[in-house]
């Protein structure tokens, strides 16, 4: 799973061939809600919501598609191209089972736990003999 970072997918693709790669659903939100006003998110989230939670690829290929020539997609046209190019990390998210998905939609997980090593670093230092005072 990653959260759009340029070159994350290729350099996860070239060191391990067999990977899926997912791109973070939460992430790719956040960066669509960069484009619309503050009065104009929850609805645009509800209508992003339909290409996330539909129940297959071609599903979610036709809820993008009806997201970019609805209103929303006709008022922030970014939105759309933001999810086309991450494409090929989203669809990835369709190949698990809806009670799957719930837990995979987002690096909340993979995030807490590089804060928890950070901290434990930064407290301890890398070895016993790099210790802060």
């Amino acid at each position: 799973m990653v959260d759009g970072l340029k070159g994350f997918p290729e350099a996860i693709a070239a060191a391990y061939p067999e990977t899926i790669v997912q791109t973070c659903i939460v992430h790719l939100l956040r960066h669509s809600m960069e484009f619309a006003s503050w009065k104009d998110r929850k609805a645009i989230a509800g209508a992003l919501k339909t290409i996330y939670d539909a129940v297959d690829d071609k599903a979610a290929a036709a809820a993008l598609t009806a997201f970019e020539v609805g209103p929303w997609g006709e008022k922030h046209a970014a939105n759309g191209k933001a999810w086309r190019r991450a494409w090929q990390e989203v669809i990835q998210f369709f190949v698990f089972p809806r009670e799957v998905r719930r837990i995979l939609y987002t690096t909340n997980a993979i995030e807490a736990l590089n804060s928890k090593l950070r901290r434990a670093v930064r407290t301890r230092g890398i070895s016993p003999m790099t210790r802060r005072p």
